[in-house]
């Protein structure tokens, strides 16, 4: 049951970060292919970079979850600054890779980001709403 405080939207969404922060801090291992690599700064890493930014990003996305479930004030600041990078890092990634190759990978690619920045600006708005419930 979501606190009452939290409410069910970012008890979800906690634990959506929770499931985010586990697959960053598994890329170094490449469990979804050879290509598998954190996004950082629109340039997809790999090698020592991704070992390293994977995991240590996994982390800050773990405090996040657990930020968002005790209804902490520090989630509100972390949550607009991981909205602010995530808008960032698209925006780079867009521009230097610019040609998709076919329709459905368009389509996944305007799904992929309206749901990125919805749910990345979504969640500090929503915990915002609940100014008062933060401790």
């Amino acid at each position: 049951m979501a606190n009452s405080r939290r409410g069910t939207a970012l008890t979800v969404l906690a634990i959506l970060f929770a499931i985010l922060a586990v697959s960053d801090i598994l890329k170094p291992l490449r469990l979804e292919g050879p290509t598998t690599g954190l996004v950082f700064f629109g340039k997809r890493l790999s090698g020592a970079p991704n070992a390293i930014l994977g995991p240590i990003l996994g982390i800050v996305l773990l405090i996040y979850a657990a930020g968002i479930w005790r209804m902490s004030r520090y989630a509100l600041y972390l949550g607009y600054a991981y909205a602010i990078y995530v808008t960032i890092n698209l925006i780079l990634f867009s521009a230097r890779n610019p040609s998709l190759t076919s329709r459905s990978e368009m389509i996944f690619g305007i799904v992929y980001i309206v749901f990125a920045l919805a749910l990345s600006w979504g969640t500090p708005v929503l915990l915002s709403r609940r100014q008062g419930a933060p401790g």
